[in-house]
């Protein structure tokens, strides 16, 4: 029997879990299908670097049914809701596709109306985001003509995606106006609803010294009631303000709307309930989630997709086997942070391990928790990884799924310290 096994989403989740299972399962035992809006797909992380002029939109976008492997069916379409008892995707064209096992890859969108004024005047005039495509292009524009005053970088809530990408912003945003003269000149601010830079001890403290270091203010527990751009504020719900002549705004994030459509599927935020080990949903047993369309206590960031792959290609496999599931996913995630003057920082964590000093992935290799050159250099690598190797569902050579304890220094009293929830 041909199993019909339905991905619902083309970003970087989907495709590297529909490229996993063509490669696990034979073409006669399933039949793969990736359903997307449309063909464009977007190198997300690309996206910080746009308004610095460090890359261009055109580098940032390939043709969406060329990454998937032969023998994985793409469908472009829309999709209207998931009807879980009828194990059937309904398309926005009235179209049903039956699935035997549905892997839920819809990623996180950007909701700006949630916040009272922020599509409103001076949206992408004195307002930007760099978390769209046109945004960045929009911002790249308000930063050449930017000649100094104050700048607002302003984190609306949490989750958001790559949650470290708002204080890269303001570390290239510091060299940015260093190279351009005006360093001087501009008043540069962090906001963030959370009680520190970052949410992982060690790792808030790196970097709250690294933006107290680079000149940046940082203003915490500000949660951001309206933003006016007209008048140039972020307003709080308690009545603080920070003003701003040009600001820099990570909009609410939601899972997709068509996943709150769907009855059983989603939560509140349009999130998926999935158990955080196998990565199977809480809504019925053929179903699995990937990516940031899970509600799992872990960064939502491209790296955790890859690391989650694995995981959740075999538990499809085991599934249709009728197997128990393993609990194989621990959280890992990784990611470079971008701190200006061609270099950056590595970090690498888990569920249970906040993020540590040493080298990844073993003894000898990139520093973590620690500026470096080479640092640098693997973030600008990790671009052409992600076309030829992350994507088609390859291994990235040293790098496994779970964490590695190689190479990390714990902490002084020997203990793990834990890590806590991202979210």
């Amino acid at each position: 029997m041909t199993n019909r096994i339905v991905v619902l989403g083309g970003g970087t989740a989907g495709t590297l879990a529909a490229n996993r299972l063509r490669r696990l399962l034979r073409r006669d035992l399933a039949d793969i299908t990736v359903i997307d809006p449309d063909d464009e797909h977007l190198y997300q992380p690309g996206l910080l670097f746009v308004p610095f002029g460090m890359t261009s939109p055109a580098r940032l976008i390939r043709p969406r049914h060329r990454q998937f492997r032969p023998g994985v069916r793409f469908v472009q379409a829309a999709v209207d809701r998931v009807d879980l008892a009828e194990n059937a995707v309904l398309l926005a064209d009235g179209t049903a596709v039956g699935y035997d096992v549905l892997v839920v890859a819809t990623g996180a969108r950007l909701v700006p109306e949630e916040t009272e004024g922020l599509t409103g005047p001076g949206w992408m005039d004195k307002v930007f985001t760099f978390y769209t495509l046109d945004g960045a292009v929009a911002l790249e524009r308000g930063l050449s003509g930017f000649t100094g005053g104050r700048l607002a970088v302003a984190v609306m809530d949490m989750p958001i995606k790559c949650p470290v990408a708002p204080l890269e912003f303001c570390f290239l945003a510091d060299s940015y106006f260093k190279k351009r003269g005006i360093r001087d000149k501009v008043d540069l601010t962090y906001v963030t609803p959370l009680d520190g830079a970052f949410t992982k001890p060690v790792c808030n403290r790196e970097l709250s010294g690294l933006l107290k270091d680079k000149g940046v203010n940082l203003v915490t527990e500000f949660n951001t009631g309206e933003v006016d751009g007209e008048g140039g504020r972020l307003v709080s719900f308690d009545g603080r303000e920070v003003p701003f002549d040009l600001g820099v705004v990570i909009p609410l994030h939601g899972g997709q709307d068509y996943v709150s459509r769907s009855p059983g599927l989603g939560d509140e935020l349009g999130f998926v309930p999935t158990d955080q080990r196998t990565l199977q949903s809480k809504a019925r047993p053929n179903v699995f989630v990937i990516g940031d369309a899970a509600d799992i206590p872990t960064s939502k960031a491209g790296s955790v997709a890859h690391f989650e792959g694995e995981v959740l290609a075999r538990n499809v496999v085991r599934y249709l086997a009728g197997k128990p599931l393993e609990a194989g996913f621990d959280g890992h995630t990784n990611c470079f942070i971008e701190s200006g003057s061609g270099k950056a920082l590595l970090i690498d964590f888990n569920y249970d391990t906040e993020p540590l000093t040493g080298h990844f992935p073993s003894r000898v290799g990139l520093p973590l928790l620690r500026q470096s050159r080479l640092n640098h250099l693997g973030k600008l690598a990790f671009g052409w990884l992600y076309w030829h190797v992350l994507l088609p569902g390859r291994e990235i050579p040293a790098v496994r799924t779970r964490m590695p304890a190689a190479g990390k220094r714990p902490p002084r009293s020997g203990a793990v310290a834990p890590a806590g929830s991202p979210r």
